[in-house]
């Protein structure tokens, strides 16, 4: 390597890559033993198929494009993906000019610091274009690296409502990137003061500087580009940035089927450094928006986890209404990883579920099962409607929770009770299997996501809006039409939980008139009442519940619907406003068959 290539500033830069390199192999080795077995199986299995292939096209676009961020919002998008696009241009294109300038010998650094090391002109065809266009990707990185500061001014800049709340190493790592780029601009600048050796930008700023100026402070300037380049490497591995090299790794495992399980593991680990604190989780959750409690949201928990400082009334005081799962850019497993920091053991359950045994599976070939659920037992409308709708379409069924109340488990789950919620799928398991049917129907949305995603059942399971739309897809259920206006709640667990959207719309519309609100779909509000949260007092959950009521009582409607009879008993609650479920509705509108 020839020594023209080489100065004493470099070395921050150059420390600051090996510190980054070290410390982040060891933590990525660290979790990737604490990979449980089932995840190690898949990567093994896996690791070298076509998948690979998606998980770098995914990378680019969400890492380096941040495609989600900007359909979140268009403003913020461009500030990530200016900073990290711009920044990844910047080392390729470096890459490229260091190397047509000096085709060998050269160091690693040399792209980094090419203008004060190459100083001269003419090197190479096409110098001019490239040095124009390190220049215009300079201006690039900088209007996101000023929008950046904007946001952390006043963050409404940029589109939300708040900034996040950083620890010490994200301060470092945070004042360290701001710096980069002007220093940056500032050095190659001044060296183009005294060579000419600039493009459209650096040159022209270079002309305002004297020679002087440019001998005194170039070196100085250089050094501290790089000190502002080393500080934010060292910082990186412990700061909100570890996300920068942590994504692609998380995308990967995704892409190959590695999730989360109900304890964590190291790729609980990955999920938590992929995080960036973006902050479009605190703005997506209702306790911030409606309560102006703003320090529980995923962002800072996730943080406290990372950190070995999270309270467990921050795992607790949440909803679980899926909505910053939803708007997480990275994809998170929020939910399934505040679970796991629920866990307790403590709870008695010696012959709780006794009363399972004495239960005997109905012998069910050629039925179907109704599992009302606990909630739906309390609303006692919609199971009078089902089993209506039973009747009139000639539908064999086993009430499976008609006498006594099973509990499908999902809420102990919610609340940590892990082995407790096993024992209980495990008894339920027994007694749909035994019965010998093929499909299984429930009314609650929460006991729905559970025989779905956490029972394994070798059987069909349907929510009852499901089932309702086949039986009008398949003209065995004739319904009359009239021209009220009804708008439709979505349901967390239903709707962000299993994207149920389609089904439920197509029955209202076979009967009603189906008017939209503002937040509906995977944005829709959290009625408050879930079982998620026992941390909220009531007059906390109502004024969510309220703040809800009046987003869908907007267009006027003359019914509300919904799918769930935890949200229909809290809008219940909250007025004499007709509030129906949709098996209630439907209930309401069958042809009549008599001569």
């Amino acid at each position: 390597m020839d020594s023209t290539y080489f100065s004493p500033f470099v070395l921050p830069f150059c420390i600051g890559v090996i510190v980054l390199l070290i410390i982040c192999t060891i933590k990525y080795t660290r979790w990737f033993k604490q990979f449980d077995r089932l995840q190690r199986v898949i990567i093994r299995k896996n690791i070298f198929s076509w998948r690979f292939v998606a998980a770098i096209g995914e990378a680019f676009t969400e890492c380096l494009l941040h495609r989600k961020v900007t359909h979140k919002n268009i403003l913020l998008g461009y500030m990530h993906r200016s900073i990290a696009f711009g920044w990844f241009l910047l080392i390729v294109v470096g890459a490229i000019e260091s190397s047509l300038a000096v085709p060998s010998g050269k160091p690693l650094w040399l792209g980094i610091f090419y203008r004060y090391f190459v100083p001269g002109t003419h090197l190479f065809k096409g110098e001019r274009f490239l040095t124009n266009l390190m220049d215009l990707i300079l201006l690039y990185v900088l209007s996101g690296i000023f929008l950046a500061v904007c946001k952390r001014i006043y963050s409404g800049f940029v589109g939300i409502k708040r900034p996040t709340k950083h620890v010490i190493f994200d301060k470092f790592a945070l004042f360290s990137l701001w710096c980069i780029f002007p220093l940056r601009l500032l050095s190659e600048s001044l060296t183009a003061t005294l060579v000419n050796n600039g493009g459209f930008l650096t040159q022209s700023i270079g002309d305002l500087f004297s020679h002087s100026f440019a001998n005194n402070f170039e070196l100085t300037s250089w050094t501290l580009y790089s000190f502002a380049l080393g500080t934010f490497f060292v910082a990186l591995p412990f700061s909100r940035y570890m996300h920068i090299f942590t994504e692609p790794f998380l995308i990967y495992f995704r892409k190959i089927g590695v999730y989360e399980n109900e304890k964590s593991s190291g790729y609980t680990k990955f999920e938590l450094s992929a995080c960036s604190r973006c902050g479009i989780c605190i703005d997506s959750c209702p306790l911030s928006s409606e309560l102006g409690i703003n320090n529980v949201q995923s962002v800072y928990f996730l943080r406290d986890i990372r950190y070995k400082k999270l309270k467990q009334e921050i795992a607790d005081n949440c909803l679980m209404c899926n909505r910053c799962v939803n708007d997480c850019p990275v994809g998170l497993e929020l939910t399934t990883i505040r679970k796991q920091k629920r866990y307790k053991e403590e709870l008695d359950t010696h012959d709780n579920y006794a009363y399972l045994n004495n239960i005997q599976s109905f012998n069910s070939i050629g039925r179907v099962i109704y599992f009302a659920g606990c909630m739906s037992h309390l609303t006692p409308g919609i199971t009078s409607a089902m089993k209506n709708i039973f009747e009139k379409v000639g539908q064999k069924y086993w009430f499976m929770d008609e006498e006594r109340s099973i509990c499908c488990g999902r809420p102990l789950l919610q609340q940590g009770f892990i082995q407790q919620a096993t024992e209980l799928r495990r008894k339920n398991t027994a007694l749909i299997k035994q019965s010998g049917a093929q499909l299984l129907i429930t009314s609650c949305p929460i006991c729905y996501q559970s025989f779905k995603k956490e029972y394994n059942l070798p059987i069909k399971v349907m929510h009852h809006t499901e089932y309702l739309n086949l039986l009008i897809k398949e003209n065995k259920l004739p319904l009359t039409k009239d021209d009220l206006k009804i708008v439709y709640h979505d349901p967390c667990e239903l709707g962000r939980g299993c994207g149920i959207y389609k089904e439920p719309r197509n029955v209202l519309k076979a009967v009603s008139k189906l008017v939209k609100s503002k937040y509906e779909k995977s944005s829709s509000l959290c009625c408050g009442y879930n079982l998620g949260d026992t941390v909220l007092e009531l007059d906390q959950q109502m004024k969510i519940r309220n703040a809800t009521m009046n987003n869908l009582l907007k267009k006027k409607p003359d019914i509300i619907a919904t799918a769930c009879p935890m949200c229909k008993k809290a809008f219940t609650h909250a007025t004499n406003f007709p509030v129906k479920d949709i098996a209630e509705i439907v209930a309401t509108h069958f042809v009549d068959t008599k001569d």
